[in-house]
């Protein structure tokens, strides 16, 4: 029995999309959000779940079925963050707060519809996934949210309501999380097919 996109056995391990914490470009404290709520929750074994941060060099990665898109375009985002949840061998799922694709969304499914493939894009706007374990996100990451200000020190798009998510160690480490240079940050970084072939299960 198939229900928006979700198999029988699966249990959703975060609220509904409308009950989720969430601010309009923001991704990555929307995911870190997630995680929080998933530790605290219980739901799942916090293990088995992951931040992922989408980028590349150039800061330009094409991303298909997002809200703010305009028909079958893709939007160029900078980078975008989601959470992926490995079921090991049952389907993997994502959770992207930002897609039209069903929330969450069965891993074959956000990968066919949502990241396509690299095979038919310029090799500039090529992706790729830097994957941090959700207890590694929760325990480092850090954001002043200084990256969304103009320079007059405007905000570019409105904040979280809540206070920044800061460490003992660190007050602002995004770029670290959005970096795909392996030799920083935390995780394991991932091109777009090996990210498939790692975490896909068709």
């Amino acid at each position: 029995m198939q229900q928006n996109g979700l198999s029988a056995q699966h249990e959703r391990i975060a609220p509904a999309r409308h009950e989720c914490v969430y601010t309009s470009c923001y991704c990555e404290e929307n995911v870190w959000k997630l995680c929080e709520h998933i530790k605290t929750s219980k739901r799942c074994p916090l293990g088995d779940v992951y931040a992922v941060f989408i980028s590349n060099e150039r800061k330009m990665v094409p991303i298909w079925k997002q809200k703010s898109g305009r028909g079958e375009e893709p939007v160029i985002w900078d980078y975008h963050v989601i959470l992926l949840h490995d079921c090991h061998k049952e389907q993997t799922f994502i959770y992207d707060l930002d897609t039209t694709l069903p929330f969450p969304c069965p891993f074959d499914t956000y990968v066919k519809e949502a990241f396509k493939s690299d095979n038919y894009i310029n090799p500039a706007f090529w992706r790729k996934l830097r994957v941090v374990p959700a207890d590694v996100f929760l325990q480092n990451f850090a954001s002043d949210r200084s990256h969304m200000k103009d320079a007059s020190g405007g905000w570019r798009m409105p904040p979280p309501p809540y206070p920044c998510i800061e460490t003992a160690e660190s007050r602002m480490n995004l770029d670290d999380f959005i970096s795909m240079n392996p030799s920083v940050g935390w995780g394991h970084v991932y091109t777009l097919e090996e990210f498939v072939q790692h975490f896909g299960k068709t």
